[in-house]
């Protein structure tokens, strides 16, 4: 499904949603409008095609984060050339789909087996 700025891939993982934009702030902005189309699936954004990516503009996603593992569901961000240290420890976020996806796999068992 294509929508704007973002491309939407559904697996039996997690649901990936592409920028195709090469502006952070307008995909964060139409992924808020959207954001109950995915509201209670396991959530990978993915942002490594976007050139020059700035920790602010990752940072637009933390509350979403936060409020889609309150309701026990996974949100990684998949994001190249910033800092991930100065990100908050309970905002996730890796360099590769491969281990965005490894990521909700394993948090997938820890809520299977309750912890």
């Amino acid at each position: 499904m294509k929508i704007n700025t973002m491309d939407i891939n559904k697996t039996d993982v997690a649901t990936l949603v592409i920028c195709k934009n090469q502006s952070v702030e307008e995909f964060f902005v139409d992924f808020s409008k959207k954001y109950s189309i995915f509201k209670n699936e396991n959530l990978i954004i993915d942002l490594s095609d976007v050139k020059g990516v700035k920790t602010e503009s990752v940072l637009l996603f933390l509350q979403a984060s936060k409020d889609h593992r309150k309701d026990g569901m996974s949100f990684v961000v998949v994001v190249n050339g910033i800092n991930t240290d100065v990100l908050p420890s309970d905002f996730i976020t890796v360099p590769t789909i491969v281990e965005a996806n490894d990521i909700i796999e394993m948090e997938n068992i820890e809520r299977d087996l309750g912890f």
